[in-house]
């Protein structure tokens, strides 16, 4: 058998740009991997309290060790994060940076969403093996991936609740009020949950997800609260039998990543009254490669489908649809597994997910 060589021409600029590229490749996974710290060592938070900190005055603050923090600090103020005056040795960060990195500004506080490079990073052993030999990976595999996609969650689902998600459902509000039967099927941590039954007291709220360390906490604070309308169970929906009869089931971001994504969707809908309705937010790219190109989040939720999502699923013996399932492939299985009308929206707060509206 005789193969063919084939040159390809060598651009010598076009290798160049790539490089410079790539060092900013370089630079910013560093300034990403530095905010996933600074937010959880409460960093951000304690610079934008007062502007103008020397780093001992800072470490004094936050709670932890100069020397640490000046390191830290020099990322910061070389990636033009935080400012310094060299004069008087004084850190600032600017409000319009800190409109974006701290606790004060959730739910737009994007130094929360940093933390999945690091969680993702820690399986990165793990991982290669299953690119190897095919297998899947489990939830213990993650540290702190619930306690971070409980963190996400609250900023971009929970915190929007009755204020954008809800109101898609038209009259949903005002039967909520009146008192309907809720469930959230692949709960997690379970603050969607909790924030309607506080905000609903007539309504009865359940939450159910395969992991109970997920939500623990949660239903903790729950008793503590005497939230009698709310409580959660651990159950695997892939292969459960109805639950209910509920008026509302809602989903977010759990279809994907189940073992057995059609089988989870016709629980949920031999689990909704009649007349019930189906909620589930998902993410919103597309299954068509060449559509997700000019999508800005496209290669973080390529990595997170990649380090997560595809080998969650193949861990459970599922297909790994990956978070890049698409759109086309949510409503089509929406339609496959009996719903009889299925509405896609778009919502101005969430730039990465589509949410569904499901119809039995």
């Amino acid at each position: 058998m005789t193969f063919q060589t084939q040159t390809f021409a060598f651009d010598d600029a076009k290798a160049e740009s790539f490089a410079n590229r790539f060092v900013g490749t370089l630079n910013e996974a560093a300034v990403a991997i530095m905010t996933s710290l600074g937010h959880r060592a409460g960093l951000f938070d304690a610079l934008s309290v007062h502007p103008g900190l020397t780093s001992t005055t800072l470490a004094e603050r936050a709670g932890v060790t100069e020397r640490y923090l000046r390191e830290w600090l020099g990322v910061m103020v070389t990636s033009g994060i935080v400012d310094y005056e060299p004069e008087d040795g004084t850190y600032t960060l600017p409000p319009e940076h800190g409109a974006l990195l701290t606790r004060a500004a959730s739910p737009d506080n994007m130094a929360v969403t940093t933390q999945f490079i690091c969680v993702a990073a820690a399986v990165e052993d793990e991982l290669l093996d299953r690119f190897r030999n095919g297998g899947g990976l489990c939830y213990h595999h993650y540290d702190r991936f619930h306690e971070v996609m409980a963190e996400d969650s609250a900023q971009l689902v929970v915190a929007n609740l009755t204020g954008a998600i809800l109101p898609i459902v038209p009259g949903l509000i005002e039967r909520l009020e009146d008192g309907i039967d809720v469930a959230d099927f692949g709960c997690g941590a379970g603050r969607a949950m909790m924030a309607l039954a506080r905000a609903f007291p007539n309504s009865r709220f359940h939450g159910y997800d395969l992991c109970e360390d997920a939500f623990d906490a949660t239903r903790m604070q729950a008793e503590a609260e005497g939230l009698s309308n709310l409580r959660f169970e651990l159950r695997d929906l892939s292969s459960s039998d109805p639950l209910g009869p509920f008026d509302l089931i809602c989903g977010f971001d759990a279809v994907h990543d189940q073992a057995d994504p059609k089988a989870f969707l016709r629980i949920t809908k031999r689990s909704l009254r009649l007349g019930g309705v189906y909620l589930m937010q998902d993410i919103g790219g597309s299954r068509d490669l060449e559509k997700n190109i000019e999508n800005p989040f496209a290669p973080l939720l390529y990595m997170i489908s990649s380090m997560h999502c595809t080998p969650i699923s193949i861990g459970q013996g599922g297909p790994g649809l990956g978070a890049m399932w698409g759109v086309e492939t949510a409503e089509e299985y929406l339609a496959e597994t009996g719903f009889a009308s299925v509405e896609t929206h778009r919502l101005p707060h969430d730039p990465l997910n589509a949410y569904f509206v499901a119809h039995d």
